[in-house]
């Protein structure tokens, strides 16, 4: 299996428990499950998520490309702010969702998912115009995510100049970290406030410990994905391959606000998904939470009387709420709030209902690009 650039760093705690994760080994806790998704919800917590991929878009036509094959609109960007976005299938199905960093007029960077990475690369390079040119850095760039509501507190005795003060989806490409070059951004993955940092791949232990050491006053402690799966959860991000995929749309899954249908140039999959809008949805991800004692967990089935309408896409007992809660795709007639469903956990239907989502969300305003 593939591993980080601080993989060897792990053994330092007693607890940590690795897993495969699409091919590489990765932590899904260094303490405890529990004890990281407070940290994060409570003071910070500091992922290794190096295993994200990195692709470089450069070229004279590189926002028309990307105009192409993104959903959201790229041309909305000034040089340091990122989005939100997603690439379709021409059916409306997704590819993958990513963030996108406008670095300068013909230069981006696109942060995409691990299990995607190669494929993605490939999607975009059978789809390329002009004098555009794909670069991807992914195994030279190390990438952490440091997440909570003190997290801007730590990055200010870390970092050189003033990214503690970033706006959300805005982004620093020339910032230094613990005495590293970095590009530091503000967008987010639990709900909370946070920083994602770019370092070059042997920098990323130096950066690390550096980090830990700085917020250890703060509580700062290294968090897993079991905890990132969690905190993301409860706030209703999405999680490619359960709340998106191939056959499920950016519609369906609630993600609307970054379709941009009415964006010149159009895009992959622009007409299927105008179809699906004006034609109606015809599911659509909403919140269950159980009724009856059992927690829903992914590909579960959902019935109304013994007709299946639905699957769970993600469920657990939320760390933060202490309620049996998941998402799940259903029928859209059933998708209403109140509405009783049962979920098949383990050959025994339990009574669930449909509640509002996301399950979790901190006091702040809204921010520009985020999924919500």
């Amino acid at each position: 299996m593939k591993r980080t650039p601080l993989f060897p760093y792990y053994a330092g705690y007693p607890a940590v428990r690795c897993i495969d994760f699409g091919g590489w080994e990765l932590p899904v806790q260094f303490y405890g499950i529990q004890m990281e998704h407070d940290a994060v919800r409570g003071q910070a917590g500091l992922f290794d998520v190096s295993h994200m991929g990195e692709i470089w878009v450069t070229g004279q036509y590189a926002e028309t490309f990307l105009q192409q094959l993104t959903t959201n609109d790229v041309s909305r960007l000034k040089p340091g702010q990122a989005q939100y976005t997603l690439m379709c299938v021409p059916e409306g199905g997704v590819v993958d969702d990513l963030l996108a960093y406008k670095i300068a007029p013909d230069q981006f960077l696109l942060v995409v998912n691990a299990s995607n990475a190669e494929a993605d690369f490939e999607w975009l390079n059978e789809h390329l115009i002009g004098d555009v040119v794909l670069e991807d850095r992914s195994e030279r760039t190390a990438l952490l995510a440091l997440q909570g509501p003190l997290a801007a507190r730590i990055m200010a005795r870390v970092a050189a100049d003033d990214v503690g003060e970033l706006p959300p989806f805005h982004f620093r490409f020339d910032a230094e970290v613990c005495g590293r070059k970095a590009i530091v951004s503000r967008t987010g993955y639990t709900g909370e406030d946070g920083f994602e940092i770019y370092v070059d791949a042997g920098d990323a232990p130096h950066v690390w410990t550096g980090l830990l050491q700085a917020g250890e006053p703060d509580g700062l402690i290294p968090a897993g994905l079991g905890a990132r799966d969690t905190l993301r959860f409860e706030a209703r991000l999405p999680l490619y391959g359960q709340e998106l995929s191939k056959r499920i749309t950016p519609l369906e899954a609630g993600l609307g606000m970054f379709v941009k249908l009415d964006k010149t140039g159009g895009f992959i999959g622009r007409e299927a998904l105008a179809r699906q809008k004006e034609e109606g949805l015809k599911r659509k991800l909403v919140g269950l939470e159980m009724v009856d004692r059992g927690i829903p967990r992914s590909h579960y089935p959902v019935f109304v009387q013994n007709r299946t309408v639905g699957e769970i896409t993600t469920g657990t007992q939320s760390p933060t709420l202490k309620r049996r809660l998941g998402l799940a795709l259903l029928d859209s007639e059933y998708a209403g709030l109140g509405t009783e469903v049962w979920v098949d956990i383990r050959g025994k239907r339990l009574k669930a209902v449909v509640v509002k989502t996301p399950f979790y969300k901190k006091s702040q305003p809204s921010r520009e690009g985020e999924p919500s």
